[in-house]
């Protein structure tokens, strides 16, 4: 295929994960305008972005080996028509229940569509330059969108409504599933005949077993702010979620066609992404999130006010992004690039443990939102290393094992840092602080933690991810096998 039909099937690939990226996104600055609107509790408001949040996340890897035995084209293109759908269910929803099984439906379509997305880019770019490119703009999307999304949400919530913020998905989505049909690569996927693994091709018994697993694992942690770490609750699920879970491990050793084969895990390139990014991601949701929480209970900033001041973070994620990070994985390596990436990253979260309760934007904020540019750094690189080995055969599994390391660090950053900060504030109320004080010394607490989860990741990346020996000649994409270290 020349360039430029992969120029455009590329696009059609971003233009899907921004769509699911800026949906994870756009609710988070218009929540009070649907708890007035649909009456939701407080508990409840907290299951828009739960619902989507756990069908997401827990059916990541299924559809990602799924796309792999039935086409990832027709995963993706499936994807996109679950999830346009659900946004004009989401739009036109009158009361909370239809919005969150509105939210749920979103999540499962987002997660067909997002877990090949990945596989369909690493068997399109095969070259090592053009695939360094290709990343950066998929990055891009991932990197930039959750800003963009506030910036959008805002602006659509206060000139409109918050509705338009899932009615602007329709046409995006329409326009996404027809310019896709003619511009992705048919492909025809590898199903097999009945075995022990399972019905044509496909291990029945440990896609329920991973799915159940991990959906009952994010669901336990998203509810720990409201029922606590040591709750019965909390340690009963947990207890099962991990079962599950080791019940599919065990299952994946033994069957003749499994859903995980084990052998990608023995990849170090991929294994290392894939624990840095769990990292990374838990450590910037006290940015992407909190701040955009201190902006509007601290600061007293409007819903497009808020999207505004995070605009410039968007800004400098995308040049950075788009504009140097293929050039400089190609020079330094990715490793290289991964680790100063990080090191911004550390100076954005230990800059805003010190943030002031009257803060200033421009000499308080503004740096901040600025060094956000190692997140344009760092996701190129790791999302080049996370899909490093993977083969033909195995590309949907390994991009929807990378999306689902995502949503599982989020799952976490969720639930540790706006715990701590909640307790963190709830402490500082009951000792006689303003309100605008206790809020501030619960965000600096989660700043702080999310400082040492960098520091974290980190070290992962220093010492397992190892400097690759080149073997000259060969082609990029060999399936999966553990990586050559110096």
């Amino acid at each position: 295929m020349s360039l430029a039909p992969r120029t455009l099937a590329l696009g059609v690939i971003a233009t899907g994960m921004l769509m699911t990226v800026l949906d994870g996104s756009i609710v988070t600055v218009a929540m009070p305008a649907i708890q007035n609107d649909l009456g939701f509790s407080a508990a409840g408001l907290s299951w828009v972005v739960n619902a989507y949040l756990i069908a997401f996340g827990s059916l990541l890897l299924l559809a990602g080996r799924l796309g792999d035995l039935i086409g990832r084209k027709r995963m993706f293109l499936a994807g996109t028509g679950v999830f346009t759908a659900a946004s004009l269910l989401a739009g036109v929803a009158g009361s909370p229940a239809v919005l969150i099984a509105a939210r749920f439906l979103q999540g499962a379509g987002s997660a067909m569509a997002s877990a090949v997305s990945l596989g369909i880019l690493v068997t399109l770019f095969t070259e090592p330059r053009e695939r360094a490119r290709a990343i950066a703009v998929f990055s891009f999307t991932g990197a930039a969108g959750a800003s963009l999304g506030q910036v959008l949400g805002g602006l659509l919530t206060d000139l409109l409504d918050w509705h338009w913020i899932f009615f602007i998905n329709l046409p995006i989505g329409i326009a996404a599933l027809a310019v896709a049909v003619p511009a992705l690569p048919a492909d025809r996927g590898r199903v097999r005949g009945r075995g022990r693994g399972g019905a044509a091709g496909a291990d029945v018994l440990g896609a329920v077993l991973v799915t159940a697993g991990l959906m009952l694992g994010i669901h336990t942690v998203v509810g720990v702010e409201t029922y606590g770490w040591t709750s019965e609750r909390t340690l009963g699920l947990g207890a099962l979620s991990l079962v599950l879970l080791v019940a599919f491990a065990v299952r994946q050793a033994t069957a003749a066609d499994p859903l995980m084969p084990l052998r990608i895990l023995r990849s170090r390139s991929v294994a290392g992404a894939n624990l840095v990014q769990v990292l990374m991601v838990a450590a910037l949701f006290s940015f992407q999130v909190l701040v955009a929480l201190h902006l509007q209970k601290v600061l007293g900033y409007g819903a497009a006010a808020t999207g505004l001041a995070m605009l410039p973070a968007a800004a400098v994620i995308g040049a950075v992004s788009l504009g140097v990070s293929a050039r400089l994985n190609a020079r330094f390596g990715e490793r290289a690039v991964l680790l100063a990436g990080l090191v911004m990253l550390m100076g954005v979260l230990g800059l805003l443990t010190r943030v002031p309760v009257r803060a200033d934007y421009v000499v308080d904020l503004l740096p901040v939102m600025l060094l956000a540019a190692g997140f344009g750094l760092a996701l190129p690189a790791l999302t080049a290393l996370g899909m490093s080995d993977a083969g033909e055969d195995d590309a949907g599994l390994a991009s929807g094992l990378f999306n689902t390391t995502q949503q599982i660090g989020m799952a976490f950053g969720v639930a540790v840092l706006s715990t701590l900060a909640s307790s963190r504030t709830e402490s500082l109320l009951a000792a006689g602080s303003g309100r605008a004080e206790a809020l501030t010394g619960g965000h600096r607490l989660a700043f702080g933690v999310g400082t040492g989860l960098l520091v974290a990741a980190f070290t992962v990346a220093l010492t397992v991810l190892r400097r690759p020996r080149p073997t000259p000649g060969a082609p990029a994409g060999q399936p999966l096998k553990p990586a050559a270290t110096a």
